[in-house]
C-alpha cells in the first residue's frame, strides 16, 4: 500500500545554486559567508576544520583557499557554483 511505488536506491540530487562573485576570485571562507553556507566566521572555521567542505569534489580545509568562477562548494549537501 505504498502507492508511490518504491524509492530505494534513488538518488536525490539537489539543485546547484549560482553565486555571482565579484572579480575573479574569492576566498573559501568569503563564500561560505556569501552564500549563507555559514553564519559567522568562526562558523566557517568550523566547517572546515570538521571535513564538511568540498571543492570541485575534493575536501578542503583551507579558509583562505582561492576559488574562482565555475568552482562548485558543498557543505553538508547543500551545493553552490561561482559565476
Amino acid at each position: 500500500m505504498g502507492g508511490g511505488g518504491d524509492r530505494a536506491g534513488c538518488v536525490i540530487v539537489a539543485a546547484v545554486q549560482e553565486i555571482p562573485i565579484r572579480g575573479h576570485m574569492i576566498r573559501l571562507g568569503q563564500l561560505l559567508q556569501h552564500a549563507g553556507l555559514a553564519d559567522s566566521g568562526g562558523a566557517a572555521k568550523q566547517l572546515l576544520l570538521d571535513g564538511a567542505v568540498t571543492v570541485n569534489g575534493e575536501p578542503e580545509a583551507r579558509r583562505g583557499r582561492q576559488l574562482h568562477p565555475g568552482d562548485v562548494v558543498t557543505v553538508e549537501g547543500a551545493s553552490v557554483r561561482l559565476t
